[in-house]
């Protein structure tokens, strides 16, 4: 069973920028990176072809995320730029249609705040 460990959260100004890691013990051919806010559903907000290097991205975030990926280290990142209170969430990584019966990790925490 794949397993994921994400790394690279932190507390950030708006406007600032943080990139987030994602290990796996192996990846899926279709990856993503979710977030859940307080309050709220996790959501999908990037996905990536592994093999392909074709993107996806939520409204929400196009044009201020970018998702990435290094095959040879098991490693997908995300790259996020412009910051908004609204991105604080818990972001975890996981194949692209991962539902709760899922493995899900730990995730790795991103506060946005003044």
């Amino acid at each position: 069973q794949v397993q994921f460990v994400e790394s690279g959260g932190g507390t950030v100004q708006p406007g600032g920028s943080l990139r987030l890691s994602c290990v796996g013990s192996g990846m899926f051919y279709a990856m993503g990176w979710f977030r859940q806010a307080p309050g709220k559903q996790r959501e999908l907000v990037a996905s990536i072809n592994v093999r392909s290097g074709s993107t996806s991205y939520a409204d929400s975030v196009k044009g201020r995320f970018t998702i990435s990926r290094d095959n040879a280290k098991n490693t997908m990142y995300l790259l996020m730029d412009s910051l908004e209170s609204e991105d604080t969430a818990v972001y975890y990584c996981n194949a692209q249609w991962a539902t709760i019966s899922h493995n899900w990790g730990q995730g790795t925490l991103v506060t946005v705040s003044s």
